[in-house]
């Protein structure tokens, strides 16, 4: 959810078109004189192509006159809701498909499906509406959101087949998740942009380097059960060598972002506190120690990307 709003704002104050079409925000963008020029002697489409948005997006609406901040509140809900229902039918298809593992599993065996609090068919059944809504919002959005849903939903819930075949199903959940932040960007601007993609890679390297460290709980029981995972392939040793590989690759396009996009230094304050987190992490854990895999897995994790994500619309908002 934090990147995903990072994406969001990006894509509305960080390409820095904004105009007086929003209260309070002015600029005077050739581009967008041009294509103002254009629709006011009539040429409706010429120009459309200069610019850095879809028509149909939120940016869009906001230079055809069609939006106020209250647009603006509506298209954050919709991605919010997006992301919401996004990640319900991905965790709901996983406990569903995985129910027989999680039974045999000790460290899973309390799960709602095993313990008979949640039937599986209802598990199923939210799955099947949380991924209607997920559809149905972007619907609403633009669309190449809408055509581009079903890929995403593809991605988000193929990720629960891969640990039945392959060891790099962490850099497939990666996947999954870093479309958070490019799906938020087309989401206001409906254009792809280099921006947001070195975002959503950076998302791919964090996620994959976190969960192979928690992956690492498993081992034993993915090898007895022939279950594919980074850990139980190579060892917990290499493993971690490998998450620190990955989480370097994060820092590194991280890094990348904020040059590419010219951000100030309320960003690199955010990235300092980012690569901090990410340090600690593996600080905490280690190959014959891994009490505290769910420290870094949860609590570390989850502090460095809202920390993150608040600094870099900070530095969004202040110099926009």
């Amino acid at each position: 959810m934090p990147f995903a709003l990072i994406g969001f704002f990006v894509g509305l104050i960080g390409l820095n078109y904004a105009t007086s079409a929003i209260p309070g925000w002015h600029n005077t963008n050739s581009h967008v004189m041009q294509w103002n020029l254009n629709r006011t002697v009539g040429w409706n489409n010429a120009g459309d192509s200069t610019l850095p948005f879809s028509i149909d997006s939120l940016l869009g609406k906001i230079f055809k006159g069609d939006a106020t901040l209250w647009t603006v509140a509506e298209y954050l809900l919709l991605v919010i809701i997006c992301m919401i229902f996004a990640r319900s039918a991905a965790m709901s298809f996983n406990r569903y498909l995985d129910r027989s593992f999680d039974a045999k599993n000790p460290r899973t065996a309390i799960r709602e499906i095993p313990t008979g609090v949640i039937k599986a068919n209802n598990a199923l059944i939210v799955t099947i509406l949380s991924s209607l809504v997920f559809i149905a919002c972007t619907f609403f959005i633009n669309r190449r959101c809408f055509y581009l849903s079903p890929v995403a939903l593809l991605i988000v819930l193929g990720y629960s087949y891969t640990k039945r075949f392959t060891p790099f199903c962490h850099l497939i959940l990666g996947l999954g998740l870093s479309l958070a932040p490019i799906g938020a960007y087309l989401a206001v601007t409906g254009h792809f942009a280099l921006l947001p993609i070195l975002f959503s890679l950076t998302v791919i390297f964090w996620v994959s380097g976190f969960d192979i460290i928690y992956a690492l709980q498993d081992v034993e029981f993915d090898r007895s059960q022939q279950l594919y995972s980074i850990p139980a392939w190579l060892g917990k040793t290499k493993a971690l060598r490998i998450s620190e590989f990955l989480h370097l690759l994060s820092t590194a396009t991280i890094i990348t972002a904020g040059w590419y996009g010219h951000f100030s230094w309320l960003y690199w304050i955010g990235v300092t506190i980012f690569v901090g987190m990410l340090i600690y992490q593996h600080s905490i854990v280690k190959p014959n120690d891994l009490k505290k895999v769910n420290l870094a897995f949860m609590t570390v994790n989850g502090i460095a990307s809202v920390v993150f994500a608040i600094f870099v619309i900070a530095d969004l908002f202040i110099n926009s």
